[in-house]
C-alpha cells in the first residue's frame, strides 16, 4: 500500500502541474500559476523515478535507508535545521532595521513579524520537548 501511495501522490503532482501550465497558456492564470506548475511537474516526476529507484534497485534502496535511519545523518540533519533557523532569524532582523532606515515599513514590519513568529514556535516547541524528555 505504501508503493501505491507515493506513486499516487507523485502522479496528482504531475497532474496538477499540468493543469496549471496548460491554464497558464490558455491566459486563465498568470504567470505565478505557471511557475508554480512547472514546480509541481517537476517535483512529481523527480519523486516517481525516486520511487520507482527505491523500489527496483536494492543497493539505492540501502542508500536511502541508511540516509533516513543513521545517527549521524539525522543529527546532522537536526544541526541543518537548528543553524538555519539562526540565520533567518538574524538575516530576518537585520532586515527588519534595514528595511526601515530605507523607508520600506510594510516589508519591515514583516520582517520583524517573521522574527517574533520563529521566536514564539520556538519558545512553544522549548516547553513541549522540555516536558517530553
Amino acid at each position: 500500500m505504501n508503493k501505491i501511495k507515493g506513486y499516487l501522490i507523485s502522479i496528482i503532482y504531475i497532474l496538477i502541474g499540468a493543469v496549471l501550465i496548460g491554464l497558464a497558456f490558455a491566459g486563465k492564470v498568470d504567470s505565478f500559476w505557471n511557475g508554480m506548475g512547472s514546480a509541481l511537474l517537476v517535483i512529481g516526476v523527480i519523486q516517481f523515478v525516486r520511487f520507482y529507484r527505491f523500489n527496483k534497485n536494492e543497493e539505492f534502496r540501502e542508500k536511502i535507508e541508511v540516509e533516513l535511519k543513521d545517527e549521524r545523518n539525522r543529527y546532522i540533519r537536526d544541526k541543518a535545521w537548528a543553524w538555519s533557523g539562526y540565520m533567518f532569524v538574524m538575516i530576518s532582523a537585520v532586515g527588519s532595521i534595514v528595511l526601515r532606515i530605507f523607508e520600506q515599513e510594510l516589508l519591515s514590519i514583516v520582517a520583524g513579524g517573521a522574527v517574533c513568529l520563529v521566536i514564539v514556535l520556538y519558545w512553544i516547541s522549548y516547553f513541549i520537548l522540555k516536558r517530553k524528555y
